[in-house]
């Protein structure tokens, strides 16, 4: 059975779930923002079968956010460290742990905490207007056609 592409809709959520297809490539994409960079390391941590993760290293590199670096000649082997592209979808997976951490946290708290470098806080991902700085929510925004359509 063939997937449905959204790679061409008029959508940026459809063409970046396009790219996404599936939980595993946020959790190659989670591995990378750890500091995880070669094959065998995110198939360790993920638990991952190597096709799978093949697959989805391949459609990262691919698609910009990952790069495909040799580090080894005999036998050839890569690492794969995030791209420009690949370090700003941060924000998102950002975006995602907030979520999860308020409405499918355990009782004790959420698994992981994001610690701001800069104050030292401990954080969670805020959505602002890019122009004003106010906060961003389904109340205050309205989608519109924009120039591609």
């Amino acid at each position: 059975m063939r997937r449905t592409s959204f790679a061409r809709w008029p959508c940026s959520i459809a063409r970046t779930m396009d790219l996404l297809g599936d939980q595993w490539t946020l959790l190659v994409l989670r591995e990378a923002f750890n500091g995880v960079r070669r094959f065998d390391r995110f198939q360790a941590e993920l638990g991952i079968a190597r096709n799978t993760l093949t697959e989805r290293l391949d459609r990262l590199t691919g698609a910009g956010l990952l790069d495909r670096v040799r580090y080894q000649e005999r036998p050839a082997r890569y690492e794969y460290p995030l791209t420009e592209m690949g370090q700003d979808f941060f924000p998102v997976l950002a975006a995602i742990i907030r979520w999860g951490d308020h409405w499918l946290a355990d009782p004790g708290g959420p698994p992981t905490l994001l610690r701001h470098h800069d104050c030292g806080a401990a954080t969670s991902a805020a959505v602002s207007c890019a122009e004003c700085g106010g906060a961003m929510s389904a109340d205050k925004v309205t989608m519109e056609p924009g120039p591609a359509t």
